[in-house]
Parts: structure tokens; sequence; C-alpha cells
């Protein structure tokens, strides 16, 4: 199987560690038995945080490593720029992060959340909270750009008012402007969607600025406890963040896996979202797999979507039609130890929609 992620470049500190979770599963998989009888082997690549090099090694797996399955991508531009060579050579690609949706591909599982899974709760749960008004910031690139499209429709159909919308590139520095006009804006909540590195610039910035989250709220998208501990949590103290996931979560399955994961790669390793959903997609592979009795794509995709609901260190989940997990959301306030405290959870798995009605009317996705 092929695990892609950045090893190196921006996104390397979010990506390393879900190439470490997705590693941990493969190596348990393999102590039991491996996958129909035989051993998984890895063939790890590195992304380099370029989506042009993503496409080139995606093509490498699949023609000359002849992988049976890829675990791999973080930005929505490296999965964007994949999908065409995962279509073309018929691979199946197990993509671990929240995303934009807007997306439907027959060779894509999709375990990361779809925004009604993740930034459409997190607008329910300000909203409720009396935020009217809301600044939103991003890096310069796909997700960004469509989860805030999706956001301006939602806050404006409530009555809300977006008071700014500002870009920074992917892997920029420089947040003097915006944070300017986020001063002079009126802002009572920011919601950010900056990913990797940069966000280390955007919170310190802020914070000069005097402007830290317990002064002035930031719900973030692409912050979890790894980014947390990389940036300081005393930086982002006070800062909120959505999520499908929180290594505080008290659960069985959980503390097993925080347990597992601490043992292999340190007692005071951090775990994250996407970490969890790279570990899981390759147990749900495995079982897929066992269940079509085939690593053929077409047998294991149509196998993933027929399987029940599976317990996981996230909870509940299991595959909708559409090849995304049904799974339930978080919103989570970071404490000083570097931990999400949660506020909120939905009542229940929440189905994913790859389209939202509002930002992409008459568009579905049927696959199965």
């Amino acid at each position: 199987v092929g695990v892609l992620h950045s090893l190196s470049g921006t996104m390397a500190i979010s990506e390393v560690t879900v190439k470490n979770a997705t590693l941990m599963a493969i190596e348990e998989i393999n102590a039991k038995g491996g996958v129909l009888g035989r051993r998984i082997v890895a063939v790890v690549e590195d992304g380099a945080s370029d989506p042009a090099v993503f496409a080139q090694k995606a093509q490498k797996l699949l023609q000359q490593d002849k992988v049976a399955t890829v675990f791999g991508g973080w930005t929505s531009a490296s999965r964007k720029a994949m999908l065409p060579v995962f279509e073309r050579l018929k691979g199946l690609l197990w993509y671990p992060v929240q995303f934009e949706g807007n997306e439907c591909s027959p060779n894509i599982m999709y375990t990361g959340a779809q925004p009604n899974q993740q930034i459409l709760p997190a607008l329910e749960w300000a909203w409720e909270k009396g935020y009217r008004k809301y600044f939103l910031v991003g890096s310069d690139y796909v997700f960004p750009r469509t989860a805030n499209l999706i956001l301006k429709k939602h806050i404006a159909q409530k009555g809300g008012e977006v008071v700014g919308e500002e870009y920074v590139p992917l892997g920029g520095t420089d947040f003097s402007s915006v944070v300017t006009k986020i001063r002079a804006s009126g802002a009572q909540i920011i919601f950010n969607t900056i990913n990797g590195d940069s966000n280390v610039a955007f919170f310190k910035q802020m914070a000069a600025a005097g402007l830290p989250p317990k002064k002035l709220p930031v719900m973030s998208f692409s912050i979890a406890e790894q980014e947390a501990k990389a940036i300081g949590p005393s930086l982002l103290q006070k800062s909120l963040a959505a999520w499908n996931y929180f290594m505080s979560l008290d659960t069985p399955q959980n503390r097993a896996f925080v347990q597992a994961y601490r043992s292999r790669y340190g007692k005071d390793a951090v775990i994250t979202d996407p970490m969890v959903h790279g570990y899981v997609g390759v147990y749900l592979w495995k079982a897929a797999v066992e269940r079509a009795k085939s690593f053929e794509v077409d047998a294991v995709r149509k196998a993933a979507v027929a399987m029940g609901w599976t317990e996981t260190p996230l909870g509940r989940v299991r595959f909708d039609v559409n090849q995304s997990l049904y799974q339930t959301a978080y919103v989570g306030e970071l404490q000083g130890d570097g931990q999400f405290k949660i506020l909120w959870a939905s009542k229940e798995p929440i189905r994913p929609e790859p389209f939202d009605p509002l930002a992409f009317p008459g568009k579905t996705c049927k696959l199965h």
C-alpha cells in the first residue's frame, strides 16, 4: 500500500504524524496476521507540500509500485492534483482530512469531514452563543475559499454579517494588514481556515496586537492538538476548534488508541483528528478487503459502502453511498495543557453531504 504525506515543507507540521498513525495501524494489522493472509508492506512517499509532487508520487505508487491502495493527502490542492491520477489509473485513495466538499469521486474514500460535519456545526454553535459578526481568514487555496463560500451563504441566510474576508498564501507569515482589518472590522468571532505553519505567525501577530483568543474568539478548522503543541498552548489558550475527534474523548476505544500511540511514539505525543482518520482508514480498508475477499478497487469500495457501523477511536462510523463517513461533530476549547475541553457534540453521527444545498443547489453525489 502507498502512504503519501508531506514529510517536508509547510504542511509537514500536520502530516508527519498522520503518516505515523497510518503506519501504526499497518503494523498492528501485520502483527495479527495481515489482510487475507498477506502482510501489508507500506511504500512511504513525501508529497513535499506541493500538489504537483503529490500527483507524481501517486502515479509512481500506482504504476511502478503496483500498490493495492493509497492512504494520504492533506490539502485539497493535493487531493485535487491526485484525483485525475487515481481516476485514470483506477486506483483508490483514502483521504483522512476534513475538506470543502463539492467533490465526489468513485476513486476516493473520504474519511475526513464534509462541510455539514465540521464548519456548519461550528457556525450553529457560534450562532447559538450569540455571535452575529464574522471575520473569515484563510490560506489562499481551494479549501478555505470554498469553505468560506459555504459559510457566507449560511451566515447570510441566518441574518448574520461577514465583516471581513482575507487570504494569505499557503506558508505565508505576514498578517499585519489582516490583523489591522480584523481590529477595524468590529468582528465578534474569527473563523480561521489557515492551514499549516502559517498559523504560528497569525496567532503571534494577533497576540502582539492585543487580540489573543481570550479577547477575540477564533474558531479554527485546521488547528488540532499537534498544531497547538507546535504553536504553544499559551498563545492559543481559549481558542476554539471544530473537529470530529479530540484526544480528550473519554471512550475505551480512544483510551486504548492513545495509549498504543504514545507507547510507540513517546509519552508526550499528542493525537489529532486527521491522525485518527488516517489510522481508522487503514482498518476500514482491511474490513472492506475481507468483506470483498479481494484487493480489487471496485470490489473494495462496494464492500466499504455495504459495511455497517464500526466502533473506532472516533466513535461509531460507517460509509454512506457517497463514500464519505457518518461521524460525530465536536466543538472544543483549547486549555493551557494543550488539550481541548469538549464544549459541544452532535447528538448522533451526522450523515455526510458532499454538496451543500445553499452553495451548490441541485448537485448530488451518486456513486453506488
